[in-house]
């Protein structure tokens, strides 16, 4: 694309997870391109990386759930015009209605192309439908194409499948950690040292299948005392009381010495490249789930239940490492073959950062054509 255009993104927030750094990662690649990029948020720890490649930073409260949120319909409207928006990209639902109802109340020939991506199995209801409203829309893996046909009007061509990617680069295969970060890691853990790591990296939430892994855990044990738990993955502020039963289930089981909590990591890379093994064990299919192709991606075998995007993430790289959702025996079996002799998993696999922008790319570009 040689025309220079202004892409604007919107979500609530820049905390963190996959669909804040797949923002990040599509707003640096517009700068390094010469594009404008802006992204119009709540703010967040991750604004430095968004800023610090060359993109604008809008801080709004967007996303927040309340009626004093439609006070930017029309300040949204307004930045449309003045900063001749070429493509308003949406993310999430409640900034989504209001990018829409701005862009909606914008003459015909002054709307920018307006670009959806589902990010999810949203719940099924006229709110979400907002999501299916996009000129195109973009989904992040066959299980939200066949989500969004099944339950909303939409038109399977405007449907632009564009799997999230992993940077490989950043995730080489066979990557190690460094000595000064092992022994930081130590100094912080120590009950994980000569231990067989395995690791499930999600945030703490119900659904993420933190209480299978405690008991996936303490069967391990039982056979191979030398495996160590490690839980990584911040708590938002509601979910205190689920990270305090997950602790207490850890010591009613008298496996504190075997699991280890590590809240929010920015270094969860360096985590999955000390394991023995990574494990996606989502009660509800996964979206995409990022962190599985970036563990495959550098070399660490990863055991998953077999349903969502992660399956098709599986099929393709390490098949051999689906298994049956809920099946613990399944996963203690094919934890310990593997602790035994690891599966050589595939160097090279569609999923990655480079596909994904490029695509994005397209999607603008097909957008803008029509």
């Amino acid at each position: 694309m040689t025309q220079k255009i202004t892409v604007l993104q919107v979500l609530p927030a820049l905390e963190s997870g996959g669909v804040e750094r797949g923002t990040i990662e599509v707003a640096n690649y517009l700068s390094s391109l010469g594009h404008r990029s802006i992204v119009i948020s709540a703010g967040g720890r991750l604004v430095q990386k968004l800023t610090a490649h060359g993109s604008e930073h809008v801080q709004w409260p967007i996303g927040k759930k309340s009626l004093f949120t439609l006070r930017f319909v029309i300040k949204l409207r307004t930045f449309l015009l003045n900063n001749h928006v070429d493509i308003l990209h949406v993310r999430s639902r409640f900034p989504a209605w209001i990018c829409y109802l701005a862009w909606k109340s914008l003459p015909i020939d002054k709307r920018p192309k307006l670009i959806t991506t589902i990010h999810g199995k949203y719940s099924i209801n006229a709110y979400s439908a907002i999501m299916a409203k996009g000129e195109e829309v973009i989904v992040i893996s066959n299980m939200i194409r066949e989500y969004a046909l099944s339950n909303y009007d939409v038109a399977p061509e405007k449907l632009h499948l564009n799997y999230r990617g992993v940077d490989l680069d950043e995730n080489p295969y066979g990557y190690i950690p460094t000595t000064d970060w092992m022994e930081n890691w130590y100094r912080d853990f120590p009950e994980t040292r000569s231990k067989l790591i395995i690791t499930l990296p999600a945030r703490i939430t119900r659904w993420k299948g933190q209480l299978d892994f405690i008991e996936l855990i303490t069967r391990l044990i039982t056979v191979e005392p030398n495996v160590h738990g490690v839980i990584v993955g911040e708590t938002k502020q509601n979910k205190t009381h689920f990270l305090d039963e997950l602790k207490e289930k850890v010591k009613r089981r008298g496996i504190e010495n075997h699991i280890s909590f590590t809240g929010y990591r920015g270094d969860v890379r360096e985590v999955m490249a000390m394991s023995k093994i990574v494990v996606s064990l989502s009660k509800e299919p996964e979206a995409f789930g990022r962190t599985t192709i970036e563990a495959l991606s550098l070399g660490i075998p990863v055991i998953a239940y077999s349903h969502g995007g992660v399956k098709e993430q599986l099929t393709e790289v390490l098949p051999e490492g689906l298994i049956d959702v809920g099946n613990i025996n399944q996963a203690c079996t094919l934890c310990l073959d593997w602790l035994a002799s690891p599966p050589v998993v595939a160097r090279s696999h569609r999923f990655t950062k480079k596909n994904m922008l490029d695509n994005t790319l397209k999607v603008y570009k097909t957008a803008l054509q029509k």
